[in-house]
């Protein structure tokens, strides 16, 4: 899927049409994950982790295709799975490239990690500030393909 060599860290949806493989610097022991406190994130406890470091590797099933939905500002895409409706990543365009951050929640069990988690709220955070922190901090390396077939 494109991932670098590091800690490989697994993941995806509740179905399995949504799959991902994270690949997680090895200097960073603790993975962070930032509960979020806007009013979507607070619905399904949405909580998030990226590092500018990682890759991320995402798989989809082209018959259950992920759907979009953008709210506030507009500048970030939540996805979801088509098919159970589980919000894996949000996405950002930024200087021509997609950052993302991934909800800790979809990571697969089983692997030892160990998260730091705290809360995060931006809502008073200007545009600019918000785009220089996701351009400072989000994943930087993503890479989106279908399935392969099964033969």
């Amino acid at each position: 899927m494109g991932v670098e060599p590091g800690r490989q860290l697994e993941g995806g949806c509740h179905c399995g049409a949504v799959r991902y493989v994270l690949g997680w610097p090895e200097s960073v022991n603790a993975i962070p994950a930032r509960r979020c406190g806007c009013s979507f994130c607070t619905r399904f406890n949405g909580t998030w982790t990226s590092h500018p470091d990682a890759r991320l590797g995402i798989r989809v099933d082209p018959q259950h295709p992920m759907s979009v939905y953008r709210f506030g500002t507009g500048t970030a895409s939540m996805l979801f799975c088509g098919r159970c409706g589980i919000v894996v990543f949000a996405t950002c365009k930024l200087d021509g490239r997609t950052r993302a951050v991934v909800n800790v929640n979809t990571l697969d069990e089983g692997q030892g990690l160990e998260l730091d988690v705290s809360d995060s709220c931006f809502d008073d955070e200007m545009l600019e500030q918000r785009m220089e922190r996701r351009a400072a901090n989000w994943i930087g390396h993503v890479s989106f393909r279908e399935f392969e077939p099964q033969e």
